[in-house]
This record gives C-alpha cells, structure tokens and sequence, in this order.
C-alpha cells in the first residue's frame, strides 16, 4: 500500500492540519472515537478510517492531536496502546498540548521499539491551522526533526526546535502560562480605560506603541472592535477555548509544583479562568475573559469610545 500519513484526533485542529497537508498532495488516512468530529471530518472531505488497523497499514508518518495526556497515554501505551502496532520506520508526532511526563515517557517507549518519536504542540490556534500558518514547538533529536520538517512546513510558518524529547510540551506549558496572564492583563487594561470613559481605540494604539504591549494586545484583542479577525469580534466564537486555557494553566501549575517554582501569577490566572469556566463559559473564546472582568462596563455591541 502506498505510504500515508496517519492522523489521529481531528477535531477543531486536527481537521485543518490534516486538510493542509491534503491540500499540499498528501495521502491521508484519518481516525477519531468522537461520532460528531467523524461525521463532520467526513463532511469536510476527510478520509475517516474506522480501524486503528486500517489506519497504520502503510502508514509512513503518525501525527496526533489530541486533548489531554490521558488520551495520549490510552491511545499509544499499556496493553491496549497501539504502539506496538506502529511499524519501526514511521515517526510519530505528537502535536497535543500535555503534561511533560507522558510525553517522556511514550518517548522512551518509542525508542524502546526504535521508533522515532518527537513532541511538537503547537501556537496560533484554529485559525493558524486553517491557513497553514501554525508554529511548531518542537522537542526531540535533529534527525527526527529533520524527518518531520517537510510536514511542518505545509502545516506551519515556523519550527522552533526547544531542545530534547520533553523540550516541546515544556515549552508550550511555559508559553501558555505567560499567554493567560497576559490576557488578563490586556483585559484588565482595556475594562480600566472603558470605566474611565476614555477611546478604547485611542487607548489601545497608545498601549500598542509603549511598555504596557503585549501578544493578546497587539493580536488577540479581547475587547471587539479593535483588531480585524480575533474571536471577540464574533461575540467570542473560539479560536482557543477557555476550558483549553485553564488545562493549559493547570499543566503549568502541575510542573511547577514538580520542580518547586513559585508561579504566583499563573496561580491567580488559573482561578480567574476556572471561575470564568464554571460560571458556564467554558466553551467561550479565552478572550472572553474580559467580559468577566470589565463587569457591568462591558457591552455588546461594544462602543469603544467609552458610551454606554
């Protein structure tokens, strides 16, 4: 059988990723336990498989996007694991955003097997997926790297090679935690300007220019009507949900306490975002945050001249 590419989890990302790589002359055979992401994979020109055995026939590559380490961890290891199934000359990718332990250890058992393994979570949200534009934070030897770069680079605009296997989640982790924080900074800014009745737009130019900048300042915007193209414009529809923001953050708070780091900031992140999550918004955009913090002075439609 001709060699393909055996993705497996193709959800909100994984569908665009694999889509990419169709779209750039790719085979591509498909796989996912979830009925409503199959049916829409299907509907969106996947070729869904409905065996894992169907699947790794002839499979050259394995890519995984996938929720949380428990996934990962039941999909490839334990008696059930399908690692043992994978042929030892395909690399696997595992692009899931997860604790640093599973990812160490599915490398070890890869390479157990000799089977070459790398983590590379990603940056740029379902947007960056929809137009090839993610960045891969990759951990994991040069060769193998080296081996996954022409996928990479269908799939994304930058590889950022962290280090060894691990380096990749540890990163991402690291990333995340800053990326909360800063939202909620830019959403505290932005809320204080609006109560003092000053022009949001005027106000987030001159922040753009200055000290007080920022990644979700500058591109993710989580007041509407300041940035073309981010989810607040579109009453939060997520590119990057909440409930995936406080798993990232509890990833972070998980890893510092392992390595006894003081993160008192990514601390409080973590309880404004999980009060944002239970309060019934988990499936909201993460930007949305700045409607939990701008309270009573925020509406919608927003006016970003300060009017009620």
């Amino acid at each position: 059988m001709t060699n393909h590419i055996a993705f497996i989890g193709v959800g909100n990302m994984g569908n665009p990723m694999a889509d990419q790589l169709i779209k750039a002359g790719k085979k591509v055979k498909a796989f996912d336990v979830s009925p409503e992401v199959i049916k829409t994979a299907k509907e969106s020109g996947l070729n869904v498989v409905s065996t894992i055995d169907e699947l790794l026939d002839g499979a050259s590559t394995v890519i995984s996007m996938l929720p949380e380490g428990k996934h990962v961890r039941s999909l490839y290891l334990g008696d059930k694991g399908i690692l043992n199934k994978i042929p030892k000359e395909c690399l696997i990718i595992d692009c899931s955003t997860i604790d640093i332990e599973t990812s160490l250890e599915l490398g070890n058992e890869s390479k157990k097997l000799g089977i070459k393994m790398i983590d590379a979570p990603v940056t740029g949200g379902v947007m960056g997926a929809r137009i090839g534009k993610l960045n891969f934070l990759v951990g994991g030897s040069d060769e193998a790297v080296a081996l996954a770069k022409p996928l990479f680079d269908i799939m994304g605009q930058k590889i950022l090679h962290a280090g060894a296997q691990g380096s990749g989640v540890g990163v991402k982790i690291c990333n995340n935690m800053s990326l909360g924080i800063s939202m909620i900074a830019a959403s505290e800014s932005l809320m204080l300007a609006k109560r003092l009745k000053m022009d949001i737009r005027k106000v987030h130019e001159i922040i753009k220019a200055a000290s007080g900048n920022n990644w979700a300042m500058t591109n993710y915007t989580p007041l509407p009507n300041l940035t073309d193209g981010v989810p607040s414009n579109n009453k939060y529809r997520p590119g990057f949900t909440a409930a995936m923001m406080r798993k990232d953050l509890r990833l972070a708070m998980d890893a510092a306490q392992s390595v006894d780091a003081s993160t008192p900031l990514g601390k409080a992140a973590l309880e404004i975002f999980s009060k944002f999550c239970d309060e019934g918004d988990s499936d909201t955009d993460y930007s949305g945050i700045s409607k939990m913090i701008g309270g009573d002075a925020w509406n919608y439609p927003f006016d970003p001249k300060g009017n009620k």
